[in-house]
């Protein structure tokens, strides 16, 4: 059996009477139960909407907030708060790492432009080297031609000046010897050597 409490509307089970079945007290509580029940002039409203009970309702209201108030400051707070700063500084070290392998790249980059401005400045004295060398070289090896060919060409200037020399010498015997015998042939005696040989010089200084 349920009994209706207070104002509130809240039903509790009643104590069910103990005598015998059948006995006049039973049939008042099971008649009162179910007017209550399905009554519909005497439903209670539900409780929220209830104006007698709104008092009740926002003391819990406060306690239930407070409680919430006190525990979100105490423990929910302080964990999402930790969280933020963890988080914050992390990402602080992350900006701070990536600012410092820039500054290393940038480092490195303008390492690497030097080292490169630097050798193709090696490269470019190497090279200006090696050329003067080599123009050195070839005009000693030039040099040392031209004295060779100079040498040569006075060697063969002096073969072919002995040379005409000796032919000269060979011709003017041939030319006396052949004068000596024309004039013998013409004249029938034989030529003076010296006039002939006077002729034959004069022709050849011609």
């Amino acid at each position: 059996m349920f009994e209706k409490i207070g104002p509130s509307g809240l039903y509790v089970l009643a104590q069910a009477d103990h005598g015998a079945p059948g006995q006049s007290g039973a049939a008042p509580a099971e008649t009162h139960a179910g007017t209550e029940a399905h009554g519909g002039a005497h439903k209670a409203p539900f409780p929220p909407f209830n104006s007698e009970t709104f008092a009740g309702q926002l003391f819990w209201l406060a306690i239930f907030f407070g409680a919430l108030y006190l525990l979100m400051s105490k423990v929910a707070l302080p964990r999402v708060q930790n969280i933020l700063e963890g988080r914050a500084e992390r990402i602080e070290g992350d900006l701070a790492e990536a600012n410092r392998l820039k500054a290393e790249t940038d480092e490195a980059i303008a390492s690497y432009e030097k080292t490169l401005a630097d050798a193709r400045a090696e490269g470019h004295r190497i090279a200006a080297e090696v050329h003067e060398q080599v123009s050195k070289e070839a005009d000693e090896h030039r040099a040392r031609l031209e004295s060779e060919l100079n040498a040569k060409l006075d060697a063969s200037e002096t073969q072919i000046a002995d040379a005409k020399a000796s032919a000269l010498g060979n011709v003017r015997g041939i030319a006396v010897d052949a004068a000596s015998a024309i004039v013998e042939r013409l004249t029938g005696r034989p030529a003076e050597g010296g006039a002939v040989e006077q002729a034959v010089d004069a022709s050849l200084a011609r």
